[in-house]
């Protein structure tokens, strides 16, 4: 799949850490979700934890960009099936961004919800109780800490998540990431 077959939005939004914590986090029951996932427990980026999440990652920092990438399909009748080599290039540049943001700011970023892209599939070193291969890249997605990403593209950015109906892809896809931080503000696209 080319950029040519979809078109991409990134739109972003920054709060008080804090605010984005009491407002958009139900870890309890978004740990339920997780649980019925098979990657529960099998990835490095997935719940459950054996630390608090939001006291390591979170609390330090002041402030939180989220980001929401819309994909928008050029082709209304593309199959669902060719979704993932949609958000593979995105997702993919989502994440080069994120870790450069905490290169260049001193903070922690939350990538896409998904499997790992540094690991072959079924290859994480998590089911064996061995170390991560990549915990300089591998960064949990905002949802496996237990934050309501469909309520966060609707009160932040004034979108629904969209699911397919039909097999065929919806009218867009959203991909949500985050970067805690303690500047006064960070541009997403410096």
């Amino acid at each position: 799949m080319t950029p040519t077959e979809y078109t991409v939005e990134d739109f972003t939004r920054e709060l008080p850490s804090e605010e984005y914590i009491r407002r958009f986090r139900d870890a309890e029951r978004i740990e339920g979700y997780c649980r019925q996932c098979p990657n529960y427990g099998c990835s490095w980026g997935c719940p459950p934890f054996d630390y608090d999440v939001a006291q390591r990652y979170m609390r330090p920092y002041k402030n939180v960009l989220i980001t929401a990438t819309r994909l928008n399909p050029l082709d209304p009748s593309m199959p669902f099936s060719e979704v993932s080599r949609m958000i593979l290039p995105e997702r993919r540049r989502l994440e080069r961004r994120l870790l450069e943001l905490e290169r260049l700011h001193s903070g922690r970023s939350f990538a896409y919800i998904g499997s790992c892209l540094y690991c072959p599939a079924g290859t994480c070193t998590r089911p064996d109780g061995k170390p991560c291969r990549h915990p300089d890249k591998v960064r949990p997605s905002l949802e496996a800490c237990g934050f309501d990403i469909s309520r966060t593209t609707r009160e932040l950015f004034d979108m629904k998540l969209k699911w397919s109906t039909d097999g065929k892809v919806p009218e867009y896809l959203l991909l949500v990431c985050g970067f805690f931080h303690n500047k006064p503000h960070i541009e997403w696209n410096e």
